[in-house]
């Protein structure tokens, strides 16, 4: 049995997320066991890095799986690529560790969100920058941030009410860059709940235009999802890093 590590890049566009589901087999982690499976003749289980939701993309996925193969990993590419669809495909692969583990043994995972504010569509990237026409203080978000810098309690910026594990995470940085006409977020964390980045976002474009004031700290106080912003929409987001 050998392992192997993976770097995939998607448009999650048409998808309902990385992560396999009993209801419907329109997802990355699905449509690639298929092809795996279909290979070796053997029922291949993938683990990625992280579940990115319906709708939102990947420049720099990670995942592993488990086969027993004669295959090269030059083989083993070209097949995968070979079936999948074209707004999927694995960049490279090598094999590693029995022990290796793509989200377990992740360190950092950065995440981009991109959103126009000029009104005037980019046809050609229409499905991976939230498109709108609005006046934002951007020196607001960038204070606002701050406020997320460091280990929290991020219960209120997530979606999944009846999580039972911890949702205490650590973000490292959240840089905000205006450029090409766009408001371009990065935020780097150890680890991400789900909707998080979206959420705070969200919080910091509504503090950007003026619709809510910088109460962050008493919105980590309260513990109550209502208190943060909007979810933005999964077309602005995609996962650009993952550090092991």
């Amino acid at each position: 049995m050998k392992n192997y590590k993976i770097t995939v890049s998607y448009d999650g566009t048409k998808y309902s997320g990385w992560q396999k589901q009993g209801n419907t087999n329109n997802t990355i982690q699905g449509k690639i066991e298929n092809i795996l499976s279909k290979m070796t003749g053997q029922d291949v289980e993938i683990f990625g890095s992280g579940r990115t939701d319906a709708g939102t993309h990947a420049k720099k996925q990670i995942a592993n799986f488990k086969i027993d193969t004669d295959k090269t990993d030059e083989e083993i590419l070209s097949y995968i690529n070979e079936y999948l669809p074209n707004d999927i495909a694995i960049n490279s692969i090598e094999q590693v560790d029995l022990r290796f583990h793509s989200r377990l043994n992740a360190k950092t995972k950065t995440y981009l969100y991109r959103i126009n504010t000029t009104g005037i569509p980019n046809v050609f990237e229409k499905n991976f920058v939230y498109n709108i026409k609005t006046n934002v203080d951007v020196d607001k978000m960038r204070k606002a941030s701050k406020n997320f810098i460091g280990e929290h309690d991020f219960l209120p910026f997530c979606s999944n009410k009846k999580s039972k594990k911890s949702t205490v995470r650590k973000i490292y940085s959240i840089d905000i860059i205006e450029e090409d006409n766009e408001i371009k977020i990065y935020v780097k964390g150890n680890g991400f709940l789900y909707n998080m980045v979206r959420i705070i976002v969200g919080t910091l474009f509504e503090i950007g235009q003026g619709k809510r004031d910088d109460n962050i700290q008493e919105i980590f106080k309260g513990k109550e999802r209502i208190n943060a912003g909007i979810t933005m929409p999964a077309c602005g987001l995609c996962l650009i890093d993952v550090e092991y």
